[in-house]
């Protein structure tokens, strides 16, 4: 539908984060409607003498055509109304037409010998020296020129060059199109600027005059071929093109003002293609933009002046998007931060060797070295490199009964390792951080985090897993569903994050990511799923939420839906883990956003205020996978005191 089409506002790749696999939308590929309406019956069967059938012909690739009297289309809120040749116009309808040209509406109307026969008698109804007709750009003298007529031509006319400023400027007037009758002008002051188009002796074809907000355009020759071949040929299809794009733009928009305009930024992209707030950033003149090449001062984005708006999108209209080729030497880095290595250890344990080295080379030198010193000395030497030495982290290289015993007498999440070394590393430093928070600010002391391996590790020892869908990750085998769907039933709880939020409206919604979280998810047992509500215990279970937002914010959160009263019963999961939803989908990126290094550093850009919204939901979720539905029940703690009471 016209509607939901017009609506789309951006068109980005499914695969690749760049500014440059983003289309921004704007006036000119939104279609508009457009209403026609005839003088004359136009049900016969001369499709060729018709009015309305080249008009038709001519707009149907680039706009909506609706046909009808009057007052539908008006009531059908159309951007641009086409009058073929109508004559007299009831004092009604001129003034709901002059009503919706105030308000911005395009009326375009072609001549023909009604519009002249009214045009003559209304001239001569009110006089030559009245006021002009606002439905008509330029009044209109009585009769007209034709080829052998009183006022007659002794060849048919061609066109003359449209003006470079003008709104046909760009568009080349061929010289078979030929003219043998119109409807003239009368001479004024303001005809000259008010022509569009003109034949080779000046005489104006195409006039328009604005009308508030709106404008209002006449065509002197006919919309059919009886007055002029202009309806053959393919110029009438690009001039009705024009003014389709210029329809709903406002008459102050004419092409001549567009380009000395100063447009202004409304959102620019960034590099990775994400729209923003373009901040204090000044308006471009129309001839920047005209260029074609964003740079600092117009970074790529949608600008508007006035009432009408423009897409400066990085590609052009003639780019072509080719698959980059790489020498076997250059290494590839992403846009992530480069994994740093900590040589403090070594460094340190570097520094004491080379003391050892030269307190046992002083004491060679001084002839005070015996045998027992130096086997001291290799003692205290292996001593300070053990000690020197980084220690590997506690829940990595663990035997499978250290984990399980790890796991059993602390408070662990559990991460799946996705083979993705990048992913991986991220997830691991993000609880990390995670469970340093809740050590911090609940009562909860999780250990380190343990990566676990679906086909290997028992999954009963922890909580939740957090599982970051990776494009690359093998689907499990049948072994491993297996022990997932024991993990969920048992009361453990998934949460699935597809991290991408930024390139998608929510989880699965055409991305690569979202591709695998169907295929990785296709065999476990899940219950049906919903949209988070905005009263779920998951937003008050220990912080106050409104949404939950990771690295990336804007995406939906799905979890079990919510059940009757008499559907609960036999539910496969209501009734597990007090409440706790089996599944949790998302595509924030929360563990990116969780995630400091050593140093304490961030080890993805979030903002403060985001980053620490992630942390507040990061509690919400381990609390309410601790605690179920303890925080709803509270509800429940009134009513349930006056029942102990009696």
């Amino acid at each position: 539908p016209l509607e939901l089409r017009n609506q789309v506002e951006r068109i980005a790749l499914a695969s690749g984060v760049s500014a440059g696999g983003v289309a921004l939308a704007d006036d000119a590929v939104r279609r508009k409607r457009v209403g026609l309406i005839s003088g004359e019956d136009d049900a016969g069967s001369r499709p060729l003498t018709s009015h309305l059938h080249f008009l038709r012909k001519a707009l149907e690739p680039t706009a909506e055509v609706i046909e009808g009297d009057l007052a539908d289309l008006l009531e059908a809120a159309p951007d641009a109304i086409v009058l073929a040749d109508l004559g007299t116009i009831p004092d009604a309808g001129r003034d709901a037409l002059s009503a919706w040209m105030e308000e911005g509406g395009l009326l375009v109307r072609f001549a023909g010998p009604r519009t002249a026969r009214a045009e003559t008698e209304a001239l001569r109804a009110r006089g030559a020296g009245d006021g002009e007709d606002p439905l008509m750009p330029v009044r209109l003298r009585a009769g007209g020129r034709a080829v052998g007529g009183a006022m007659s031509w002794g060849a048919p006319q061609a066109l003359r060059p449209f003006d470079e400023d003008g709104l046909f400027a760009g568009i080349e007037a061929p010289e078979d199109v030929q003219i043998t009758r119109q409807v003239l002008a009368q001479p004024g002051p303001d005809l000259e600027a008010r022509t569009l188009a003109a034949l080779a002796d000046g005489t104006p074809l195409v006039t328009a005059a604005e009308r508030g907000q709106g404008r209002v355009v006449f065509f002197h020759v006919t919309a059919n071929a009886e007055w002029s071949s202009l309806p053959l040929s393919g110029l009438f299809v690009r001039m009705l093109e024009r003014l389709a794009l210029a329809a709903s733009s406002g008459g102050a928009q004419a092409a001549a003002a567009l380009a000395e305009a100063t447009w202004t930024p409304v959102t620019v992209l960034d590099g990775f293609g994400r729209p923003g707030d373009p901040g204090r950033l000044a308006g471009v003149p129309g001839a920047r933009l005209a260029e074609g090449a964003p740079g600092p001062d117009a970074p790529p984005g949608v600008y508007r002046a006035a009432e009408r708006s423009a897409a400066f999108n990085l590609m052009r209209e003639d780019g072509v998007l080719t698959q980059a080729e790489w020498p076997a030497a250059v290494r590839l880095e992403g846009m992530t931060r480069a994994v740093e290595r900590d040589f403090k250890g070594l460094l340190l344990a570097l520094a004491l060797l080379l003391l050892a080295i030269d307190a046992v080379a002083a004491l060679a030198v001084a002839g005070r070295l015996r045998f027992a010193r130096r086997g001291a000395a290799a003692l205290a030497l292996a001593a300070a490199l053990g000690a020197g030495m980084p220690g590997e982290a506690l829940a990595q290289g663990l035997t499978e009964e250290e984990q399980a015993l790890l796991a059993t007498n602390d408070t662990v999440l559990a991460y799946v390792l996705t083979g993705d070394a990048e992913v991986d590393r991220m997830s691991a430093a993000g609880l990390a951080t995670l469970s340093r928070v809740l050590n911090a600010r609940t009562a909860v002391e999780p250990a380190d985090p343990i990566g676990v391996n679906l086909e290997t590790d028992e999954l009963a020892f922890y909580p939740m897993l957090y599982w970051p869908v990776s494009e690359s990750m093998p689907t499990p085998s049948d072994a491993a569903y297996a022990r997932l769907n024991a993990f969920t039933r048992t009361g453990g709880m998934i949460v699935f994050d597809t991290r991408d939020a930024h390139l998608a409206s929510g989880f699965g919604a055409g991305t690569a990511e979202g591709r695998a979280l169907r295929r990785l998810a296709a065999a476990l047992d899940l219950p049906p799923l919903e949209p988070a509500p905005s009263d779920h215990v998951l937003t008050r279970t220990f912080y106050l939420l409104q949404d939950f937002p990771g690295r990336w914010t804007g995406g939906e959160v799905w979890l079990e839906a919510a059940m009757d009263a008499d559907e609960i019963e036999g539910a496969p999961f209501r009734n597990l883990n007090d409440g706790v939803t089996p599944v949790i989908i998302g595509g924030a990126d929360w563990a990116a956003a969780w995630a400091y290094d050593d140093q304490g550093g961030p080890l993805a850009p979030v903002g403060p205020r985001q980053r620490e919204m992630a942390f507040r939901f990061g509690v919400n979720l381990v609390m309410y996978v601790l605690t179920g539905s303890y925080k709803s029940d509270q509800v429940h703690v009134p009513a349930l005191l006056e029942r102990l009471g009696n």
